[in-house]
């Protein structure tokens, strides 16, 4: 079995492939994050965000954030035609756990496609079937139903709801906690 940091995995889908960002990408990606809607329901600090060129972003998103073992940031594309059209990321890795957590952001334009819907379902299948993963979580706005709707179809269960937290905003962000484990094990103290 892989640990999560010995690549950057090169994933699969019907209709979505994640992988590595690459130089190419950077003015898409540019365009993604000033778009006010896609970052509506997301922490302001999130990596892609950090430096102000983005040809730097890409480079460091790998130099920084994947050899410091903080994160893995993959590009989503559109299988047909590889156009990009949002980000993931493995984050939050607790190795005595076996535990990850998980995000995406996809670009208000490729909304409604089910991409990031299926990028989840695809992130799971690696976590559980490539990697010692044991248990995934993820966290979303209260607000952010589009979200909650494809954790829930990823077999997610929500543990907490109505949380504050720091999402970089002026006052605290309200947000719902998931948890989903391999094999969809269900522990009473999730319920």
């Amino acid at each position: 079995m892989k640990k999560i940091f010995d690549e950057i995995p090169y994933i699969t889908g019907s209709t979505v492939i994640l992988k590595k960002l690459e130089p190419s990408d950077a003015e898409a990606l540019d365009v993604m994050r000033h778009s006010r809607k896609t970052y509506k329901y997301l922490p302001t600090f999130l990596f892609e965000n950090k430096y102000e060129d983005i040809d730097y972003t890409i480079k460091m998103i790998y130099d920084e954030c994947f050899k410091n073992k903080e994160s893995v940031i993959m590009g989503v594309y559109a299988k047909e035609d590889m156009r990009f059209c949002g980000l993931t990321e493995f984050y939050g890795w607790d190795d005595d756990q076996q535990k990850i957590s998980v995000g995406g952001r996809i670009y208000e334009k490729e909304w409604g496609n089910g991409f990031g819907s299926e990028a989840l379902e695809i992130m799971l299948d690696y976590l559980f079937h490539e990697t010692d993963i044991e248990v995934v979580t993820a966290s979303s706005m209260v607000e952010n139903d589009p979200s909650a709707a494809a954790l829930i179809k990823n077999g997610f269960i929500m543990t907490e709801t109505d949380v504050e937290e720091d999402w970089g905003f002026a006052e605290k962000t309200l947000e719902k906690k998931w948890v989903r484990y391999k094999d969809n094990q269900v522990f009473e103290k999730d319920i």
